[in-house]
This record gives structure tokens, C-alpha cells and sequence, in this order.
């Protein structure tokens, strides 16, 4: 039992914070002193236990000074005094605040001195100021108007005042002066004040560090409250002990809370919608630990199966990834609302905004966002550590990035060879086109090495790219294009450089390893200017395949004929005609039809419109070859949050090369 104090007439005791019971003097009622925060300071089981020593006693006097505390263990405590067969006077020895004003309730007699005050107001979750994110508040809105209504019927019974008036003081979150309360019923007796309230050994609670400062009236003329008094026992010395203060305390209690909280709302993740009922019962029982929950979480997705059997509640999924459902689904909605995935079932994102999905992403993993503002949150769902939301922008802006890459329709992967470089120095590259004949070797005679190529032309990387971003703006306005269609966009554009460097190679005939240009009259691969002919196409085909290392006739064979897209129809008419177009009336079957796969860019277009090539097969002899770093061919997207971009930025880039390897493997067509 808490330490007993001495309340004689006049002279002040020194009560302690908690729970104080002291044993009547003769002629006067037992007393119990109800001093600090509910559910902290003292708890429901302190009041039993201080009740039980007086359950026959006719009276019984109370004295409370508390800002209020805990609902659940107020409203218990209300309950207890209610239940309580004898006559009960409560005396107001500072405040009754909050919760403490509903256990006032449970009094058949309130005396309040006139520089005391009682404070009513609707419950609230959390600290006074701040408390729960909104989506947590949503959950617990049904419980709160339940504590709500039971507040105010303990109101009503005590004051008769009606509902509508009582709710109208709650809501307003009013203090009550001793005569307002009288007027209210809400107290029965109004004192002159007490001198000893003044000087109360007693740190006031939080919620008193905004009340107004009530002046004390000291009236000599009239007896202060004759108040029971104890013999002064003598306590045993207690060794000193750190002093924790109550802030700490609170703030420690609420830190810990919060995570509580956090860690539950994370457990249950996908389905907090399908069980609410049981994630509010587990999130306003204090007791109860994240791990907790999950196994009650558990236990009721298991109720009524067994192993072998479905699920009995057909809406049930369960999810099978890399655990992050909350991320996965926020990424399965933004994908479906962009037409590049279907809707997983019993997705809860699905068809939420931009905007709504960043709060979403913030709420589910605990992060408080109170107070701000749409802007406030989506920079917060961008910056914060444990925030995904930004990477899952990526993520989706990756795809988007990818689909323009593979939608290109580029000819250069047609014909060109796809090579490797593993970093950004020059490299040399042998022409495997050629390669000398075999020497004949006489009984007993050694072989001798030949060598492939006597010339190395040179590749190097270089890295392309761009930026773009997504704004905290584009995102409260929905915007999905930032998303999918600029992404896409430079997508498209990342296999377009490719293909402009591949043509810049062709058209803008560079030097070989040898100092000639690629077309070059000494390479013979270069015709005279004419018009595209079933002739001109032949001398094309003669200089490819009568093309030599040294003695021997490499024999390559062409396979593509690039066009101008103005030429394309008379190429295709060519290759496809039975009969020679130019000798037509002789009826002479045309020696290249079929031959040739034609393929037309309207970058030759640019270049001259007359003018066409001809490649041999890049699977069998080295032509043109497009490297990329490490082989992969795909732009990266890599990404970059933080203030000063007001958002995100990503970078899409890519690195590559592109270079000749032989002239022996092209020709060139000039027009007439």
C-alpha cells in the first residue's frame, strides 16, 4: 500500500504521486488521495486494492488532482467507484481533468474549492499534441465514439444536463470553474479554498502546462475542510534514486507506443481491410506486442481449415514474393492504372491517385506525417528513410523505360553484330573475314601457323544520356505520364542514338586501320555512280565475293542491300522480278532475284538518296559491330531523390560503341 500521510486541519500533508490510502481518525470517514496520471501514475488494480480495506465502511472520502490519463483505465476506475455501497465525497484538490472528470462522475457528493477546475473533452488517441496518423485514426474511429458515448452518459447520470449541451462542452474541450461545475452538477458544494492545496509536493501533469494559473483566495475567517489525520509514522530511510522526470517518462511511454503500434499495423500489412476488427482490438490493447498480433493474425486466417483444405473465406490471399507486400501492391497499382499489368486481387491500392498511394506508402510502414500538408507528404514519401515510394516510381518508370526500348522499330540490330567491352579503353578488334589457305604438308613435314587478319581496328565505348524527373507536383496532380510515356519516350530515344551512330559509321566512311577509308577504290568496294540496277546490283555482289587475302578468294557472300527508303520499291521490284526489268523484251531471267534481303532507313535518306550499300551475313564475317558495356544492351535507369530536385530525378543512359571491323564485308553503291 502506497505510504500514508497525515491531512491535519489546517496543515498541509505531503501526499505522493499515485494511489494514497490512510485509515480514518475517530468520528471521520477513510480517505483516498487520487493524485497524477491515470494509467501511469496508478492503475485500476491500486484503486481495487485500496477499495477492498473500506468495502463496509458507510463513507469514504476521495481527494484527486490528475490531468486524466488512460480511457480504458478511467473508465474501470468509474466503474469500481460506481459499484462502491458507500457514500462517496469527492474533493477537487487542483484538477480533474480529462478522464479524471469521468471518474469524478462515479461521486455522490463533489467538492470543489474555488481555485480548483474541472476539464471535460471528447477522448482523444495519443499524445495531446500530435497523435495518430489518419489512417490508424480511421481504424480506431468506431472505438473512440464508443468511449465517447460512455464518457457522456457518465456525464449525463451525474448532471442530468442533456446530451446535445454536454457533447456541445466536450467537443469545445471546456474547463469548468467550481461554480460552473456547481451550476452544472458536475460538483454539489463549493468551498472556500484550501491553503494546502498550494503547497501540494506534486509535479503537475502535461496537460496543466497550458491552464490558466488560478488565483488562490485565502479566507481566514472561515475553517478550512477538517481533513482525517494518522499518527506521523516513521518511514525507513530510502537510498536515493535517479529522478526521472515525467516528460521523460511520457515520452518514453509514447516512443514506445508508437512503435508498438507500427510494428502491428506492419504485421498485418494486406490484410488490415479484410480483419480490421481484429487489428483495432489488438492496437488498443497495450498489452499486446507486434508478434503478438501476428500470431493472432495467424490464428484467425487459419480458423476452420486444415492443411489440404482452401481457405474458408474465399477473399483470403495469400501472397507469395519477396515479403514486401505493401510495396509490391502500391507497384501492382500503379502498373495497372498504366495498362501494364492486371490487378492482383484483393489488391487495397487499386485505383488510388499518385497522391493517395505516396500517403499509403508513408501510413502502412508507421510513418507520421500529422500536420502537413499534400506537398509536406509527398516530399516525406520521396525522402524518408523507410519510405519506398520513390523506388517504386522507378521501378514502374523502368518498365515504362524498357517497353519504348523494345517497341523501336530500328534496322541497325538487323544487320549489325553485337559485341562486349568490359570497360571504356580502346580495344582492337581482328578481322575474322579472312584467313589463309591451307598450306600442303609433306610425310614428316611441320605445320605451320597462319594468322588471322594482319590489321586491328579499334572500338570504344561512350556513355549516352539524359535526365528527366518526377515532381512532388506531378505527383498531386496524378500525372501518369511522368511515369509511362516520358520514360517510354526516352526509351525509344536510347535505341534511336544507337541506331544513328551505327548509320553515322556507314555514311560517314571512316579511316581504317590500314589509313584508307572504309570505302576506299584500293579496298574495292566502292562502285562508280549509277542507278540502281539488276547490273549495278551484280558488280556490288562480284566485288564482295572476288575480295582476297593475300592469294586467297574469301568467296562472301552479301545478304543485305541497304536502300534509301525512296529506293526501297525499286529494290524490292528488282530482287522480286523473273525477268531482267532492263531486258525485258529478251525475256532474261533475272541472276539476283532473291538474293538479297532489302532493308530501307530513311537516315540514308538523309545522307543521299540515291546512294545504297550492300552487307554480307554479320553471323558469318565481321561487318559493322554495336558493343555495350558488359554486353548488355538495355539503358539503365538510375535514380537520384532528394531536395534539390523537388522530387526525383532519374538518369537513362547507355553505353556503347560502334565500329567497322572489315571492308571487305561492304560495298558501296553510289547513285548516278
Amino acid at each position: 500500500m502506497p505510504t500514508q500521510i497525515s491531512r491535519a486541519a489546517g496543515k498541509p500533508g505531503d501526499i505522493q504521486r499515485g494511489i494514497t490510502a490512510f485509515a480514518p481518525a475517530r468520528g471521520s470517514a477513510p480517505a483516498i488521495a487520487l493524485y497524477g496520471i491515470i494509467g501511469l501514475d496508478f492503475r485500476v488494480k491500486d484503486l481495487a486494492q485500496a477499495l477492498s480495506q473500506y468495502a463496509s465502511a458507510p463513507h469514504l472520502d476521495i481527494y484527486v488532482h490528475s490531468g486524466g490519463g488512460s480511457v480504458i483505465e478511467g473508465l474501470a476506475m468509474y466503474n469500481i467507484l460506481s459499484r462502491f455501497k458507500g457514500h462517496k465525497r469527492f474533493y477537487v484538490d487542483g484538477i480533474a481533468a480529462s478522464m479524471m472528470s469521468v471518474v469524478l462522475c462515479a461521486a455522490d457528493e463533489v467538492h470543489m474549492p474555488e481555485n480548483t477546475q474541472v476539464m471535460i473533452h471528447l477522448p482523444r488517441i495519443g499524445p495531446n499534441e500530435g497523435g495518430l496518423v489518419a489512417d490508424d485514426l480511421r481504424n480506431l474511429a468506431d472505438a473512440l465514439d464508443d468511449y465517447g458515448e460512455k464518457m457522456l452518459a457518465a456525464y449525463m447520470q451525474r448532471t442530468k444536463q442533456p446530451r446535445e449541451r454536454l457533447l456541445e462542452l466536450t467537443r469545445q474541450e471546456t474547463y469548468l470553474s467550481a461554480a460552473e461545475a456547481l451550476e452544472l452538477g458536475f460538483a454539489d458544494i463549493v468551498m472556500t479554498p484550501l491553503e494546502m492545496v498550494a503547497q501540494i509536493n506534486l509535479d503537475p501533469p502535461p496537460e496543466e502546462a497550458s491552464m490558466p494559473n488560478p488565483t488562490v483566495v485565502n479566507n481566514p475567517a472561515v475553517e478550512p475542510h477538517q481533513e482525517p489525520t494518522v499518527p506521523n509514522t516513521p518511514q525507513p530511510q530510502a537510498q536515493a534514486e535517479p529522478v526521472v522526470s515525467e516528460a521523460g517518462i511520457r515520452a518514453q511511454l509514447q516512443a514506445e507506443e508508437t512503435s508498438r503500434r507500427a510494428g502491428i499495423t506492419a504485421a498485418f500489412g494486406a490484410f488490415a481491410q479484410p480483419h480490421a476488427e481484429l487489428l483495432n482490438a489488438c492496437l488498443l490493447d497495450s498489452t499486446i506486442t507486434a508478434e503478438q498480433a501476428q500470431i493472432k493474425l495467424l490464428a484467425k486466417l487459419g480458423e476452420d481449415t486444415t492443411p489440404s483444405a482452401p481457405p474458408a473465406n474465399p477473399a483470403t490471399h495469400i501472397h507469395a514474393g519477396n515479403g514486401n507486400i505493401i510495396g509490391d501492391s502500391v507497384r501492382n497499382a500503379i502498373e495497372a492504372r498504366a495498362m501494364m499489368a492486371a490487378v492482383e486481387a484483393s489488391n487495397q491500392f487499386a485505383g488510388m491517385s499518385l497522391g493517395e498511394l505516396a500517403r499509403a506508402s508513408l501510413s502502412h510502414r508507421g510513418i507520421s506525417f500529422a500536420g502537413m500538408d499534400r506537398l509536406g507528404i509527398v516530399g516525406l514519401a520521396f525522402t524518408h528513410s523507410s519510405s519506398d515510394f520513390g523506388n517504386l516510381l522507378a521501378d514502374v518508370a523502368h518498365k515504362s523505360m524498357l517497353k519504348g526500348f523494345g517497341e523501336s522499330a530500328e534496322t541497325f540490330t538487323e544487320w549489325t553484330a553485337k559485341g562486349t567491352l568490359t570497360d571504356f579503353r580502346a580495344s582492337k578488334r581482328v578481322d575474322l573475314s579472312t584467313f589463309p589457305n591451307l598450306d600442303k604438308v609433306p610425310e614428316g613435314a611441320e605445320y605451320k601457323y597462319g594468322t588471322v587478319g594482319d590489321t586491328g581496328e579499334q572500338i570504344m565505348l561512350a556513355t549516352y544520356g539524359k535526365l528527366f524527373s518526377i515532381t512532388r507536383q506531378a505527383v498531386i496532380n496524378d500525372d501518369l505520364s511522368a511515369l509511362t510515356r516520358i520514360p517510354q519516350l526516352m526509351g525509344r530515344a536510347a535505341i534511336r542514338t544507337v541506331g544513328d551512330l551505327v548509320y553515322a559509321v556507314l555514311t560517314g566512311n571512316p579511316q581504317m586501320a590500314d589509313g584508307k577509308a572504309l570505302f576506299h577504290a584500293d579496298h574495292k568496294n566502292l562502285l562508280a555512280g549509277a542507278g540502281l540496277s539488276i547490273a549495278n546490283i551484280g558488280k556490288g555482289m562480284q566485288q564482295m565475293r572476288t575480295q582476297k587475302d593475300g592469294k586467297a578468294t574469301l568467296d562472301i557472300r552479301p545478304k543485305y542491300l541497304l536502300t534509301p527508303v525512296a529506293l526501297e520499291p525499286t529494290a524490292i521490284a528488282l530482287l522480286a522480278a523473273e525477268f531482267d526489268p532492263a531486258l525485258v523484251d529478251a525475256k532474261v531471267p533475272n541472276p539476283v532475284r532473291n538474293k538479297l534481303q532489302v532493308i530501307s532507313d530513311p537516315r540514308l535518306d538523309d545522307f543521299n538518296a540515291t546512294t545504297s550499300f550492300m552487307l554480307a551475313d554479320q553471323s558469318m564475317y565481321d561487318t559493322i559491330e554495336v558493343a555495350y558495356l558488359d554486353g548488355n544492351d538495355k539503358p539503365y535507369l538510375e535514380q537520384t531523390q532528394g531536395f534539390t530536385v523537388d522530387g526525383a530525378a532519374f538518369k537513362v543512359r547507355i553505353d556503347a560503341g560502334v565500329a567497322p571491323l572489315s571492308h571487305r564485308t561492304m560495298v558501296k553503291m553510289p547513285g548516278a
